[in-house]
């Protein structure tokens, strides 16, 4: 008898970012406790029999919006509550937000007003801080205490009017960022291209949905992903490059990391899977497939991706949930309420951004592992142990080891899967839409467990976990390889 168990996975097969074996999972309080064969439940110890499916980490989606005020008016269709409930039904049990720090704010008080939001979560969950005004005191005295505070990760933008940052900015962040062993992400489109090809499209009267495309060209992220990874190595900085889509900067980021630079990458499944065809529809509902950097369309762009989520050069795979609802005047069809002229609205006016954060996970099982894509290894360090080592929660979340969160993912037996069509009405999120209706997947997650409780069914489609059980984590620095000492010049922090 295995004493002090409180639940045991029976029958499992796990598997972590280096193995899979078959094994028994014992759970205590929480917490795995001991990974054994043919454990032997106590008297008052649950059992759930895994019936020899795989068994991996809880999700860890690194990259996701809720709740966020938008400077175009624009409106989440999530708040913590539904977004929560949707990760959970999807396998992930840890989500990272963003906090935004206004033009003139504080970085401290929008990470206080965002925790008075976030108490609802269902899942576990964590901040990062997007800067737009990187001060002397911002960047020396806020982000310390931020630090402090468990958030250890900023993301800042080369695009967008109301987050851009000038190149001497990002090297202020990059330098404060390194001196507190945070981790940067950052969105690389270059801001300038972007205003120009847009106004030049609108003389031209070119405003339907696909050009959104248009006015962003893959040269215009693979231009600044060189610049910004220019910058980190001027400083001998980390930088995390986000939701990737286009090979030329797949490419350079590739070239960057064979010099061991301290380069990561993050894709999406949209740019996996999805084309910029979804947005050359003749009726407006090409605004669904609108975000930034844009689908590409370009066949064998996808394979890049597939290829660099097979040979590591992505270090994560993240949703980007950015909901708003498409049938709703703040949400994408602000892109007609305002410019009620255009028969198809007006690229410039649609809200970027897809809904994504309980697809994630089954997609890339689905499309990855179960096609032979990808191993089931590499899965795992994809969805769950890179991003909890990458934003400091690594060994808590991100593996299957004693001592970790119980937090896991039970999937079906080979024998026992069938066909699981995605459709917008099984989905528990707060949008009226998914850009995957209609994917026909070969899984999807039988049971999610945070921290020892079934929290998701998949035989019913029940989230069983409640409002306000997700707890906010304290994150330390990153684990992954940091700052080498390199320079560039004579000049040193």
């Amino acid at each position: 008898m295995s004493q002090g168990l409180d639940c045991i996975v029976h029958n499992a097969v796990v598997v972590t970012a280096s193995d899979v074996y078959p094994c028994d999972i014992g759970i205590a309080k929480g917490k795995i406790v001991t990974l054994a064969e043919k454990l032997v439940p106590g008297s008052n110890c649950r059992t759930i029999d895994a019936e020899g499916g795989f068994v991996t980490p809880g999700g860890v989606d690194s990259h996701v919006h809720i709740a966020q005020e938008s400077s175009s008016g624009s409106r989440s269709a999530d708040d913590w509550n539904s977004a929560s409930r949707s990760a959970l039904a999807g396998g992930t049990t840890t989500v990272i937000a963003f906090a935004v720090q206004s033009r003139n704010g504080s970085m401290k008080k929008a990470v206080q007003d965002y925790h008075r939001l976030a108490g609802s979560s269902r899942c576990d969950y964590g901040f990062h801080v997007i800067v737009t005004n990187p001060s002397d005191e911002q960047m020396n005295t806020e982000l310390p205490d931020l630090v402090k505070a468990g958030i250890t990760s900023i993301k800042i933008y080369m695009t967008y009017q109301s987050y851009k940052l000038n190149d001497g900015q990002i090297l202020d962040v990059l330098v404060a960022a390194r001196r507190l062993g945070v981790t940067t992400m950052c969105h690389c489109e270059n801001a300038d291209v972007v205003e120009w090809m847009t106004k030049s499209l609108e003389l031209k009267g070119m405003t339907e949905p696909w050009h959104h495309g248009t006015s962003r060209p893959p040269i215009v992220e693979a231009e600044a992903t060189n610049r910004a990874l220019t910058l980190a190595e001027l400083m001998d900085a980390p930088i995390l490059i986000v939701h990737v889509s286009a090979p030329d900067a797949v490419r350079v980021i590739r070239s960057a990391q064979t010099r061991l630079l301290p380069v990561y990458a993050e894709t999406c499944p949209h740019y996996a899977l999805l084309d910029g065809s979804r947005m050359r529809t003749k009726t407006f509902e090409g605004a669904k497939c609108v975000c930034s950097p844009p689908l590409r369309d370009d066949p064998t762009d996808q394979a890049a991706i597939w290829e660099g989520l097979a040979n590591g050069t992505f270090t994560v795979f993240s949703s980007d949930h950015a909901p708003t609802c498409y049938d709703d005047e703040r949400g994408k069809k602000m892109g007609l309420v305002k410019a009620p002229e255009k028969p198809l609205g007006n690229f410039k006016y649609i809200p970027n951004g897809l809904p994504g954060v309980e697809t994630r996970v089954p997609l890339l099982w689905s499309e990855g592992v179960l096609k032979g894509r990808l191993s089931p290894q590499r899965f795992v360090e994809l969805t769950a142990t890179n991003p909890a080592k990458l934003y400091g929660l690594y060994p808590q979340k991100g593996t299957i080891q004693p001592g970790s969160d119980a937090d896991l993912i039970i999937w079906r037996s080979k024998n026992k899967r069938v066909p699981h069509v995605v459709s917008n009405d099984k989905l528990h999120h707060d949008v009226d839409y998914t850009p995957f209706e209609g994917f026909e997947l070969k899984d999807w997650p039988r049971y999610t467990m945070l921290r020892g409780q079934i929290v998701y069914d998949g035989d019913t489609n029940q989230v069983s976990g409640a409002k306000g059980f997700g707890k906010f984590l304290k994150r330390t620095s990153s684990v992954l390889p940091g700052p080498r000492n390199v320079w560039l010049s004579d000049w040193r922090p």
